[in-house]
């Protein structure tokens, strides 16, 4: 039997992540990926689907200076989107698997890879499936990193042609005249903004809640719902699927609305995005005793699981689910085994982008989570019309909104960027929050001169009461208000 200082199951971003870490401890390590190196971060996820959201804003906006100037829309397949989406795919996944090559004959004697199924038969010896036949292998460590797959509703057949998931999303031979999306999460509404960019899909959404991404806050949900709807999606609000089935090759879907009142809709074709379940089917972790939560998630500690030699990282676990937060516990997980990592991993600092009309990126607490939390605050929000950048750019739509706490301190609770750049403008904020510091150091910078950053630097400017633009001024442009107690101060 052979062995290993670290086997690592799961070729996808938290995986590979790992695996590249373990080398720089000179550690024996395996590599098993059932399927593609990169995973769903690559495949049918992250780089996939935000391809297809940069090339729908480029045509939208490419589209909106032609009828600027009275020209017509050009004319635009799917087949030709498709392609270059896999072309972006190839690239990077060929990346990958150029650069795990030249890992493997840069290091024989340290690093391996399999292709096949993995199946722990005990806390150290996994069973591993190839084509060419079975073996099993010891491992003193191992990190479980399988990654996850998109949610299916029992009661409704996903074929992945006409009712799919986003993994279906690359069956597609054209344009669908019509889609209905039942989910108004981050998923749903990315791909609701996608599809209606290139206007040539009427676009319906189901939401169960009042408004679209219930988890944030309803300022920002309303700039990213009057998108949608300026585009032409259609909203349905507070309204349960009932049934949605495949007739005459198309799809009937019936809502039933708040009022007990119901109606029967049709669309040539469903994507059911109702978030993501772990895989864990076939992978020993229950019989040799890893906990696992009532979701399917591996229920973990700072990585560690309830197997002092097994950890796990990225979707498998009931953290949060993106790239970056796989890589960093894949990453975590290895020093933890082999190093002396300096600081358990900080979830409050990890910065998020949602790709919509417009873009939205946050870190930290928004206001809902902070009111969850009963925590006292300060709010300031600072509108793009405010921002010379941004007046440049002829795109002022946006805001940033900054809670710190309540108290001389003023530290950093949490941003929302809504607007252009909005990523790229949030890190150093990220920073403050990672350090636990107050905003103070932040307000004194000296930016480039037009950024979009600027912005974030006024609206903390406003906290400490030395803005350049007044609130009780521009009352509709900037915001500052505390919440104490349970109730809005101004």
């Amino acid at each position: 039997m052979k062995k290993y200082d670290l086997c690592v199951i799961g070729g996808g971003p938290s995986g590979y992540a790992a695996a590249m870490r373990a080398i720089d401890f000179k550690k024996n390590v395996l590599l098993v990926e059932q399927e593609r190196i990169g995973g769903a971060g690559i495949y049918n996820g992250a780089l996939s689907s935000k391809t297809f959201w940069e090339i729908s804003k480029e045509f939208a906006s490419f589209n909106k200076k032609m009828s600027h100037f009275g020209l017509p829309q050009p004319e635009i397949h799917f087949k030709n989107v498709l392609k270059e989406v896999n072309e972006a795919v190839e690239e990077r996944s060929g990346q990958l698997e150029n650069h795990l090559r030249l890992v493997i004959k840069n290091h024989p004697e340290l690093f391996n890879f399999l292709k096949g199924t993995a199946r722990l038969l005990s806390k150290n010896v996994i069973n591993i499936e190839t084509d060419s036949g079975n073996e099993n292998v010891h491992a003193d460590n191992i990190i479980i990193s399988t990654g996850s797959r998109p949610r299916r509703i029992p009661s409704i057949k996903i074929d992945e042609k006409i009712i799919m998931t986003s993994d279906g999303i690359s069956s597609l031979d054209e344009f669908p005249k019509s889609l209905v999306i039942l989910g108004a999460g981050v998923i749903g509404c990315e791909f609701a903004t996608i599809f209606s960019n290139f206007n040539k899909t009427n676009v319906h959404v189901i939401s169960k809640d009042e408004r679209i991404l219930p988890f944030e806050d309803s300022d920002l949900a309303k700039v990213v719902e009057e998108n949608l709807e300026s585009n032409h999606v259609l909203i349905h609000r507070e309204s349960i699927l009932e049934k949605m089935d495949i007739v005459d090759g198309k799809v009937k879907y019936i809502l039933k609305h708040p009022d007990g009142s119901k109606e029967e809709f049709d669309a040539e074709k469903a994507l059911i995005s109702v978030g993501r379940v772990p895989n864990i089917e076939n992978t020993g972790l229950c019989e040799i005793g890893v906990k696992l939560s009532e979701t399917g998630h591996i229920i973990d500690n700072d990585t560690q699981t309830s197997v002092p030699n097994i950890f796990a990282a990225g979707d498998i676990t009931a953290d949060i689910a993106l790239v970056n937060v796989g890589e960093l516990e894949g990453r975590h997980a290895v020093e933890k085994i082999y190093g002396a990592p300096k600081r358990p991993i900080i979830y409050e600092n990890i910065s998020t982008i949602m790709f919509l009309t417009p873009e939205v990126a946050g870190v930290g607490m928004n206001e809902q989570q902070a009111q969850k939390a009963n925590i006292d605050y300060r709010v300031a929000s600072f509108d793009y019309r405010c921002i010379p950048r941004a007046v440049a750019m002829r795109n002022t739509e946006g805001f940033f909104k900054i809670l710190v706490s309540d108290d001389e301190e003023m530290k950093v609770l949490g941003l929302r960027a809504v607007g252009e750049h909005a990523s790229s403008a949030i890190q150093a904020v990220a920073l403050l929050i990672a350090t636990n510091k107050g905003i103070d150091e932040l307000a004194e910078l000296i930016h480039p001169h037009p950024s979009i950053i600027e912005g974030i630097q006024e609206c903390i400017r406003m906290l400490l009461g030395k803005s350049i633009y007044k609130p009780y001024i521009f009352s509709d442009y900037l915001k500052f208000r505390c919440f104490r107690e349970g109730k809005y101060i101004n």
